[in-house]
C-alpha cells in the first residue's frame, strides 16, 4: 500500500523530534502517483534532488540515524528515534542566519502531543555533521520536502492501521533509520528489476525506516517499514519520489493485513480488466 505524491515544494511516495518519519507498489519504471512541486515555484529542485538522491543512494536520510546511533557512548540518545540532542547552536562557518522555530507534526508521539520536526538550523547542524556540503539557503525548502515526506508516510501508515479499527487513535512511538539495508521486499523487486529492467524500476531505495506504531487500546505495537524511492522527474524538472509503506511481515496480524491487502488488489486489477475488456 503505498503512493507519490507531491508537496508544496517537492514529491514523495506513500515512509518528530529531528527525525525522517518516503507507491512503489506497481515497481514499474515510472512510480504510480508521483509527489512533484509546482512549476511556480522559485527554488531549484532539481539541484536539491540531484544533491540529496547522490547522497542518500550511499547514506540514508539527511538525519543520519545510524551514524548517530553509532556515536560516542557519553553522547546520550533519545530512544525513541535513535537520536543525539540536535543543537540549535549556529555553526561557526555559517554564513546567514537560520530559523530555530520547529514545527509540530499531525504524527502523534504519546497521549501528550505529537512528534516535532527539526528546525532549518537544526537540519543544517546534522547535515554539517554527517559531512555533506549543502546551501544554507536551500536548507528550509530541504526541511519542507522533509517534513512533507513524513506527512506522507503517516497517511499510508493510517490507511492500514484504519483497516484494524478505524476509530483507534494510534502513535508513532519510536523510529529508526537503516540506511543501506534492504528489506526482504526492495531486494525482491531490485532482483526482478534486474532480471527485467525494461519492465521494472532496477534502482534500490535511497532509504530505509522502521517505524513502531501502538495501538493504544490494546498496547500492541506494529513495526511498518518504509522504503524510500527516486523516481524521474517530471518534464518541468519537479522532482518525485515514491515510498513503499507497509506492516513487518513479523506478527501473525501484520501479515493477515498485507495478505487482505493483496487479495482487495488482485480483485480490483480483476474487476477493472473486466470493465475494460
Amino acid at each position: 500500500m503505498g503512493q507519490t505524491t507531491s508537496s508544496p515544494t517537492h514529491t514523495a511516495n506513500s515512509s518528530s523530534s529531528a527525525s525522517c518519519p518516503v507507491d512503489h507498489s506497481a515497481f514499474a519504471k515510472h512510480p504510480p502517483t508521483p509527489l512533484t512541486v509546482p512549476p511556480s515555484c522559485p527554488v531549484d529542485h532539481t539541484s536539491i534532488e540531484t544533491r540529496v538522491r547522490s547522497s542518500t543512494a550511499a547514506s540514508g536520510c539527511p538525519v543520519d540515524h545510524a551514524s548517530f546511533s553509532k556515536s560516542s557512548s557519553s553522547e546520550a540518545l533519545d530512544p525513541r528515534n535513535h537520536l543525539p540532542v540536535l543543537t540549535q547552536e549556529r555553526v561557526p562557518t555559517q554564513t546567514i542566519d537560520l530559523p530555530t522555530e520547529r514545527t509540530a507534526s499531525s504524527i502523534p508521539r504519546d497521549a501528550a502531543g505529537n512528534w516535532e520536526y527539526p528546525s532549518p538550523q537544526q537540519f543544517y547542524n546534522a547535515l554539517v555533521r554527517k559531512g555533506w556540503e549543502t546551501p544554507e539557503g536551500e536548507i528550509e525548502t530541504m526541511v519542507q520536502i522533509h517534513n512533507f515526506l513524513n506527512e506522507k508516510a503517516w497517511e499510508e501508515v493510517h490507511k492500514w492501521e484504519t483497516q484494524v479499527n478505524k476509530d483507534e487513535k494510534f502513535q508513532l512511538v519510536s523510529l529508526k533509520g537503516r540506511p543501506g539495508e534492504l528489506s526482504p521486499k526492495a531486494r525482491f523487486w531490485l532482483v526482478v528489476g534486474w532480471l527485467l529492467p525494461d519492465r521494472f524500476n532496477n534502482e534500490p531505495p535511497f532509504d530505509r525506516h522502521d517505524w513502531i506504531v501502538r495501538r493504544p487500546s490494546t498496547g500492541e505495537q506494529v513495526r511498518y517499514v518504509i522504503d524510500y524511492y527516486g523516481a524521474p522527474p517530471l518534464p518541468d524538472g519537479s522532482p518525485v519520489f515514491s515510498l513503499d509503506v507497509r506492516p513487518a511481515l513479523d506478527s501473525f496480524g501484520s501479515i493477515s493485513m498485507r495478505i487482505r491487502a493483496a487479495t482487495r488488489t488482485a480483485w480490483e486489477n480483476v474487476a477493472q480488466d473486466a470493465r475494460h475488456g
